[in-house]
């Protein structure tokens, strides 16, 4: 175990959620960074999918109860106690009241700070929420756009610090395609597409099938990446492609781990959701040196300059055939947004860089 200074804040990650998505993953990466510079430990729920993924047994395991939450509650402040624990940090809204109650039954009352991943969309003036957000010290905000909707809804004499800082992605090196390209007979003169992220409406899949009908090119061929979670959605994706004659063109991929194998190669990665709050999957794309399209709202208008180092689309399937035709069509300007896009995302979401950030974020809080 590596040796940490011990006039560091201690942080206990928590995050109850049973899905494993960006938001459970910032956890991850989180724990990670910030066991090397303090003492770091984490609350999840057992045998849900962030705890598979999770390596480390250094963590506690609390269920989620939502009716009677003082429950778990009462395991957490035992638990801050314990480990003497100055700093909690949650990342799933709904964890909101067992991380109060545990701050109020604890003997240590550490300071709380959330990590907002999606926007507010209605006033948090009910005397509910004020109870809750006055016990919370700092909110970290992904976006401007975040922080500008957390000011404007949460008032502002129980209103918490809030603070951006970007998330970030890891260095990519540069990956063997080979094997994807096997697997799924891809060929060297194919376009490639890819969206990635749960199979879900509010994720958009729907848009980009559309879009690709519309496309009289047969070489173009879509990876449709990530876990189902709406069988009903996924079922009428499926119906889609049949309908319009593409069954052959688009490739369900399911949960993988290879999400940046499938972005390599990739020639375009899209971002259809309509009121994305960040868009990791940009980032993650732009590092891979593959163009983003995305939509023209919300987190993607802080990332992309569109025309230089992606594109922007208004959210139609018509204007997303449009600009997959404008790159399929000038590869010239293909080359160039990869390259303008990779030297952005390695200048200014940098993972390291992005992570210091919020730590040094949370060291002022103590």
């Amino acid at each position: 175990m590596e040796k940490v200074n011990t006039q560091e804040p201690k942080i206990l990650e928590i995050c109850l959620s049973p899905h494993l998505g960006g938001l459970e993953l910032f956890l991850y990466h989180c724990y990670n960074h910030f066991k090397n510079n303090t003492q770091c430990h984490v609350v999840i729920e057992k045998n849900k999918k962030l705890d598979n993924y999770f390596e480390s047994d250094d963590k506690l395991y609390l269920t989620r109860n939502k009716l009677l939450p003082i429950i778990p509650a009462i395991q957490l402040a035992k638990y801050i106690d314990r480990y003497d624990i100055d700093i909690l940090h949650f990342h799933w809204t709904r964890d909101m009241m067992t991380v109060v109650l545990a701050q109020m039954l604890s003997k240590k009352k550490p300071k709380i700070i959330q990590s907002r991943h999606m926007g507010m969309t209605r006033f948090k003036n009910d005397l509910y929420h004020r109870w809750l957000y006055k016990h919370i010290s700092t909110i970290h905000a992904i976006t401007k756009e975040v922080k500008g909707q957390l000011q404007k809804f949460i008032p502002q004499d129980i209103q918490p610090d809030v603070e951006v800082v970007y998330l970030g992605v890891k260095a990519k090196k540069d990956i063997d395609v080979t094997e994807i390209k096997q697997r799924y007979h891809i060929k060297n003169d194919e376009f490639v597409l890819c969206i990635v992220g749960r199979i879900q409406e509010g994720k958009d899949q729907h848009r980009v099938i559309e879009a690709l009908s519309m496309l009289p090119h047969k070489n173009i061929k879509l990876f449709i990446v990530g876990e189902s979670m709406d069988e009903s959605y996924s079922q009428r994706l499926y119906k889609m492609c049949k309908e319009y004659n593409i069954e052959d063109r688009v490739i369900f991929t399911g949960f993988t781990k290879e999400v940046d194998n499938y972005m390599a190669v990739s020639d375009v990665a899209i971002l259809a959701t309509k009121n994305e709050a960040f868009g990791l999957v940009i980032i993650e794309a732009m590092a891979n040196k593959t163009p983003v399209i995305a939509t023209n709202r919300g987190g993607p208008l802080e990332i992309i300059d569109d025309g230089v180092d992606g594109l922007l689309y208004d959210g139609t399937a018509q204007d997303l055939a449009k600009k997959i035709d404008m790159l399929y069509n000038n590869r010239d300007l293909l080359v160039q947004l990869a390259q303008k896009s990779y030297k952005k995302a390695n200048e200014k979401f940098l993972f390291s860089t992005q992570l210091q950030k919020l730590y040094n974020l949370i060291k002022g809080m103590k």
